[in-house]
């Protein structure tokens, strides 16, 4: 059974890393995953009643204060849960308050010792003054950092105290108020940094109305949007949000589908239109039929995708989790070194232990634990924005080293909407009497081709018997006695002269042939250039459909490197399994018509629209407008997160390692190390948040 707990109170992201380990070392517990940015843990277990409690004590062996339950969003939509919400931020607005007043009751202090420090007036008063700043700004600090020494761990708040014990020790009472205060103010601003790009992407999931307006004896009703039933009447309201998937039964307007698709044009809907969950109805009331239940309905599972996708770690975030454990213990050893090692040889030990914990300080992961896995969690919910979902970092990744790109023809680079231009009679039928015949048998079948004809018939359908279909091979059946099919020209033993897109064959003869058109979708081609210059350098189309066919397209979207015609879906496949040898990043886009395993092979594979399930299912992308459109906007978002999270690395581990040389040579303060620790861990969290400021 699949569990998603929160965890309310986890506040420091290398903490939370390590709650994930102690998690998934634990036996029961599969497919482990802790998203810091929604303090979120999903994990897979046998059902279990007491899982709150397990959960709850391997958390308390790791990090004390947090109180694991279970996620309210997922039970019934009800209004009780709003006020655990406030009461839970007033606590925590209030906590910010008193802790805000002892920081500065600390600086108060620590600047009155730093005054008598500097004119040498009385040494016990600075000390007792320096104590009581360092006991105001980090009491917390203290009792987690001893706590954390009794469970044989160490994390920042452990450094922490070694080095304000040290510099107490060492008489450096000034010094070591400077740097828990500093500590604290770091703390302070890398929570409000945290909590706000959290409520950024908790707004970006915001596109679900949790109530909707139901109509019903001539009266209207406010009910919770999880209790409405399939086929119920409701009433959208002017400018309020489409609360479940319907069908408009009365009145038009203009709705805006930018949460759902990133297509910034109102759609004009009216009668008998489709209206998604999470679209926002325009100036006019409609009523409509809903088509879905709550949780089905698209916004739903658009926010599930996004909140799922922070589970499927990128390349760089699981390297950080296994570079935080192998690092901390690696810089621990090189403190300890400086510290006892060269006042062997020569110099002042307690110089040299003070040189060791400015080291032991700058060391702190945090910065980079934090702020990598919140760059890509930022890259998913604004690309949702922009009407892309991505199922994981690990496929935003795919997308930025991506150079080659890979379409399916029909529906992807055209409109999918084929129409019948002409029908060619072989022996003595009329063209009445073949489509007749063609659309009788091609009754049942969802391949385009098929809908094209039996959507261009109007007339009695014809009686056939022991319908068959064979992906890529046609429809058969049983007419009068004797096998019809509907075949590709593949399927032909001796192809008739007339190239043409579909053959009627009747007791083993071709009786007729019919040519169909497909109208090349209006943005491809812009959107192909764009892509090119985006540093894509093969964009090839496969396709099923024939030679003849393929080539006209290709002509007309000039940009495409290269075509293959006439692929069943197993030879799509082998090619796309093909370029990976040749490419950095293969990435495929099908509408999901028999597309799925090609959409699994691809490093990104994306579904176009969000119609067909089982595109949905096996895609690790969705363009969720059914177009082009914002395939070049993602891409640029993709490498924008994917060098946020590198630069993010590069300047943490840059900083720290810069602070370390100079301690070693005595040119840095304890309080520059605090620096390098809590300051740049908000200036990460900051440049990972920028990824969210996406204009839809």
């Amino acid at each position: 059974m699949k569990y998603k707990l929160i965890m309310n109170g986890l506040d420091c992201a290398n903490c939370a890393a390590k709650v994930e380990k102690a998690v998934t070392e634990t036996e029961g517990f599969e497919e482990v995953s802790l998203v810091f940015a929604t303090k979120s843990l999903y994990f897979d277990h046998c059902e279990d009643d007491k899982i709150l409690e397990k959960v709850q004590k391997i958390t308390d062996s790791v990090e004390d204060g947090v109180e694991v339950s279970f996620d309210e969003k997922n039970s019934s939509p009800t209004h009780h849960h709003h006020h655990d919400g406030e009461s839970h931020s007033h606590e925590h607005k209030k906590k910010i308050k008193i802790e805000t007043i002892l920081l500065f009751a600390a600086i108060a202090v620590a600047v009155a010792a730093l005054i008598l420090d500097i004119f040498k007036i009385n040494e016990i008063a600075v000390a007792i003054l320096g104590a009581a700043a360092i006991v105001m700004s980090g009491y917390k600090v203290f009792i987690s950092g001893v706590k954390s020494v009794f469970k044989l761990r160490i994390d920042e708040t452990t450094l922490m105290t070694v080095a304000v014990i040290a510099a107490f020790c060492l008489g450096q009472f000034v010094e070591g108020a400077m740097v828990t205060i500093l500590f604290g103010i770091g703390e302070l601003l890398e929570d409000k940094a945290v909590e706000s790009s959290r409520r950024s992407i908790e707004k970006l999931a915001n596109i679900q109305a949790d109530e909707a307006v139901i109509y019903e004896n001539n009266t209207e009703k406010t009910v919770p949007a999880g209790d409405v039933q399939i086929g119920t009447e409701i009433i959208i309201k002017p400018f309020s949000r489409v609360p479940l998937d319907c069908v408009i039964t009365e009145g038009k307007s203009n709705v805006d589908t930018s949460a759902i698709t990133g297509e910034s044009i109102p759609l004009y809907a009216e009668e008998g239109a489709a209206l998604l969950s999470g679209m926002v109805n325009g100036e006019n009331l409609i009523k409509a039929k809903t088509t879905k239940l709550y949780t089905d309905s698209t916004a739903s599972r658009i926010i599930k995708l996004v909140e799922d996708a922070s589970v499927t770690k990128s390349k760089n975030e699981k390297l950080i989790t296994k570079f935080a454990s192998v690092y901390t213990p690696v810089v621990i050893f090189i403190s300890l070194a400086i510290a006892f090692i060269p006042p062997i040889f020569a110099g002042n030990l307690s110089e040299w232990i003070y040189r060791g914990l400015v080291c032991l300080v700058a060391s702190c992961p945090c910065a980079i634990v934090i702020s990598i896995p919140l760059s890509y969690y930022s890259g998913i919910g604004a690309a949702s924005k922009l009407g892309v979902l991505f199922k994981g970092g690990k496929y935003l990744e795919a997308l930025a080293k991506a150079d080659t790109m890979v379409f399916d023809k029909t529906g992807t680079l055209t409109e999918g909407e084929l129409t019948i231009e002409k029908i060619i009679p072989f022996k003595n039928y009329s063209e009445v009497e073949l489509l007749a015949m063609a659309a009788s048998l091609e009754k049942n079948s969802s391949h385009p081709i098929a809908r094209a004809i039996s959507s261009s018939y109007t007339g009695e359908l014809l009686k056939m018997d022991s319908f068959g279909e064979k992906s890529g091979g046609g429809v058969n059946a049983v007419y009068n006695g004797k096998p019809i099919s509907c075949v590709g020209i593949r399927e032909l033993k001796n192809a008739p002269e007339v190239k043409a897109d579909a053959y009627l064959v009747y007791d083993g003869e071709v009786i007729g042939a019919f040519v169909l058109k497909d109208k090349v979708r209006a943005e491809a081609g812009g959107v192909l250039s764009d892509l090119k210059s985006l540093g894509f350098k093969k964009l090839i189309m496969l396709t099923g459909d024939s030679e003849r066919n393929a080539e006209n397209l290709s002509k007309n979207i000039k940009e495409l490197t290269s075509y293959k015609a006439q692929l069943k879906p197993e030879d799509k496949l082998n090619t796309v399994n093909e370029l990976k040898k040749s490419s950095k990043s293969v990435c495929f886009i099908g509408d999901g018509i028999n597309d799925a395993p090609v959409i699994t092979a691809a490093d990104c594979g994306f579904a176009m629209g969000l119609g067909s399930e089982a595109a949905i299912a096996s895609a690790d992308a969705v363009l969720t407008s059914g177009n082009l459109k914002a395939l070049p906007r993602a891409v640029k978002l993709a490498k924008k997160t994917v060098n946020t999270a590198k630069s993010n690395i590069i300047f943490a581990l840059t900083v720290k390692a810069l602070v370390i040389i100079l301690a070693f040579f005595g040119l840095a303060a304890i309080w520059m190390s605090v620096l390098a620790d809590t300051g740049v861990c908000m200036l990460c969290v900051l440049w990972a948040t920028r990824i969210l400021k996406v204009k839809s």
